[in-house]
């Protein structure tokens, strides 16, 4: 049967032990990992985006976003708890439903963070080039090593974004370096960028420039902007989600956490409420004092972000009066623009410091899934072999970065993010459905975390993704199932064979103690 291959919890648990990564994570680094993923890119590099969608909706749409990922968090923190194994969705999805959706969970969740991490790297190199380089040092960096030739739908592009290719690949090195260190590092970042935020909210919330007519009207584009137009408050929901998929990469870490039932769970919960709380907030001060209507065509409906009518009304403002909506640095616009220029550029210089912290947990969570699948026998096992010195899997961290290196040089930050969340909705929805199977097939095993009305949340995290799901442009929409397709191929011409579950075994050989342990398992059917 195609999906008889049910992987036994006990033996994914025993797995894990046999071959484990370094246990160095508490509660509190955990929540420091997902709040410098989830505040960053939504903040920083999407907010103008955000407002051309929605307008003042843009905090609606923070807190539609938020709404769906609280939700899929409790999901995701029960199995976490249950399961404190490395692999996160994919794990759970083998564990539930079976080898064949739980590959094409994983095979999403390389999309996802691989995509979403190139993305975040082509953001934080505008930061560099405007902020820091021009503002700063009074340097122009030409337009051909500032941007990459494939701009999706929009003005015609450089040769290759230089920056964006460095900062990915000084990521990678940290991350082969070590996870402790990594960590550390992270958290200096993620100080960094609350106190920038803070302070963006507290200048903007008492300018003289704050003035409530800014959030009229507040629904510019309505709620639905319409099936497949990524317009609207809930489209722009859709693609702010991005932004809050960093408490999926610390479900990632658990094989990594001390005392996982307990801290893995306070991890996603509380980053996430902190997050979302901030995203609201820093999205009213922006509106609040210079506004953030979007610009709108002929036909009422706003330009598509990123696209070439849009570019042109942009390019007719003045720098000073630059609206939202067309600002590549959006904080630090906002503080310009209300007379604050030099507490700007340090906001700037921020997000040039901070947005590397995003990078970092985004490129660990999609090395961390291609470990555990290849640790499965679905992957070529090379790649799950641990680094003897600083026990990380160097080599799928090389191949990875080098991935997000080269995306993050040729490619766009608009596009990308909407592509991102089609893999990331689907892996959502996947982690909602594993928590109802194993509610009803494995309900005694020990949860140091159980959802409140699971019968409920579960379904409500399922409609929420789908919804969101279908108001994303449709060409994010179709990239998932074509991505789909080709994991399908891949999976029949070359991982059903070798799968250690389909041979009825679970093989563990660690690089380290230099073991090798059998585990037989009953070969399932199929």
């Amino acid at each position: 049967m195609i999906f008889g291959r049910v992987k036994p919890l006990d033996a994914i648990l025993a797995t894990a032990e046999k071959k484990s990564l370094h246990r160095t994570l508490g509660w509190f680094q955990l929540m420091l990992f997902g709040i410098g993923c989830v505040i960053g890119t939504g903040i920083f590099v999407l907010t103008a985006a955000g407002a051309q969608k929605a307008g003042p909706g843009l905090m609606l749409a923070f807190a539609i976003a938020g709404a769906v990922c609280i939700i899929a968090a409790l999901c995701y923190a029960e199995i976490a708890s249950m399961i404190p194994v490395a692999g996160s969705a994919y794990t759970y999805s083998y564990a539930s439903v079976g080898e064949l959706l739980a590959w094409t969970v994983g095979w999403a969740l390389i999309m996802e963070y691989a995509i979403a991490a190139a993305a975040v790297s082509v953001g934080w190199s505008g930061y560099f080039s405007g902020t820091f380089l021009n503002e700063i040092l009074g340097v122009q960096l030409p337009a051909w090593l500032a941007a990459g030739p494939l701009v999706l739908g929009g003005a015609p592009g450089g040769l290759i974004n230089l920056p964006a290719l460095i900062i990915a690949l000084l990521v990678t090195g940290l991350l082969i370096v070590g996870t402790s260190e990594s960590a550390k590092v992270n958290a200096v970042l993620v100080l960094v960028k609350v106190t920038a935020l803070t302070a963006f909210i507290a200048l903007t919330f008492t300018s003289p420039d704050f003035d409530a007519s800014h959030f009229n009207p507040f629904l510019p584009a309505g709620v639905f902007g319409g099936f497949g137009s990524g317009l609207g408050a809930v489209g722009a929901a859709a693609t702010i989600f991005f932004a809050y998929v960093g408490f999926d990469a610390v479900s990632t870490a658990a094989e990594e956490t001390k005392n996982p039932q307990r801290n893995v769970p306070i991890g996603l919960v509380g980053s996430l409420l902190f997050c979302t709380l901030f995203y609201i907030l820093v999205a009213a001060g922006a509106i609040g004092t210079i506004g953030g209507q979007p610009i709108m065509g002929p036909n009422g409906v706003p330009f598509p972000t990123g696209s070439e009518e849009l570019a042109r009304q942009c390019a007719t403002y003045a720098a000073d009066q630059l609206p939202l909506v067309c600002s590549n640095e959006a904080l630090a616009h906002v503080l310009r623009q209300i007379g604050w220029s030099s507490i700007g550029n340090l906001l700037g210089i921020a997000a040039f410091l901070a947005l590397p912290s995003v990078i970092l947990v985004l490129i660990y969570g999609q090395t961390r899934i291609f470990f555990v699948m290849a640790r499965d026998g679905l992957l070529p096992e090379s790649l799950s072999r641990v680094h003897p010195k600083f026990k990380t899997p160097h080599i799928v961290t090389m191949l990875t970065g080098g991935a997000v290196a080269l995306g993050a040089a040729f490619f766009p930050v608009g596009k990308l993010a909407d592509i991102s969340n089609a893999g990331t909705l689907y892996a959502f929805t996947m982690v909602a459905v594993a928590l109802l199977v194993l509610r009803r097939r494995d309900p005694s095993r020990r949860r140091a975390f159980r959802v409140p009305a699971a019968w409920l949340i579960a379904p409500l995290t399922i409609a929420g993704c789908v919804f969101l799901f279908l108001n994303l442009p449709y060409e994010a929409m179709l990239f998932l199932p074509g991505w789909g397709l080709l994991g399908i191929v891949i999976y029949f011409a070359y991982s059903r064979s070798r799968s250690h579950l389909g041979r009825g075994i679970v093989e563990v050989v660690d690089d380290v103690a230099g073991e090798q342990t059998m585990v037989p398992i009953e070969p399932p059917a199929g």
